[in-house]
């Protein structure tokens, strides 16, 4: 079935893409969804005027990435904490850890965004956020033993 994609959707598409995909995923997961539109003689005028909207909202989404990369990649995030012999840490730090810190520095970012290393131990670390197809922003992680009780 072929559809038109009224937003983002991971591995499949952008906002305004036409895309093929199986009669069953689009009827029972993208239509009730409204992430997209079924691509019909009767809504083709429709699909044109989405598709001048979202290249106008994704230019703008796209400054709005950037102007985001350029303030994240000026703050450095640090986490303390517990930790066993030999440096490694009693759990790890994880996405949520990350969406807390950032949110504490007035970021709002989804976890699903980042990409963080396999933290298991104290260092410093790099962590990659997308925030658009095509803009990550780096941030340096600096994971410290928790000082003794």
């Amino acid at each position: 079935m072929e559809i038109l994609l009224i937003e983002n959707v991971p591995n499949l598409g952008v906002r305004g893409d036409i895309v093929n995909v199986k009669d069953g995923y689009a009827r029972n997961f993208l239509l009730p969804r409204k992430k997209a539109l079924p691509v019909t003689a009767g809504n083709k005028r429709q699909i044109e005027l989405e598709k001048e909207r979202n290249l106008k909202l994704r230019a703008k989404e796209l400054a709005e990435a950037q102007s985001l990369k350029e303030r994240l990649e000026t703050i450095s995030l640090a986490i303390a904490k517990k930790v066993g012999e030999n440096g490694h840490l009693f759990g790890s730090v994880t996405n949520a850890d990350i969406v807390d810190l950032l949110k504490a520095k007035d970021f709002e970012i989804e976890k699903q965004s980042i990409s963080l290393p396999h933290v298991k131990e104290v260092g410093n670390f790099t962590i990659d956020i997308r925030l658009f197809s095509g803009v990550h922003a780096k941030l340096a992680l600096t994971v410290t033993a928790l000082a003794a009780e």
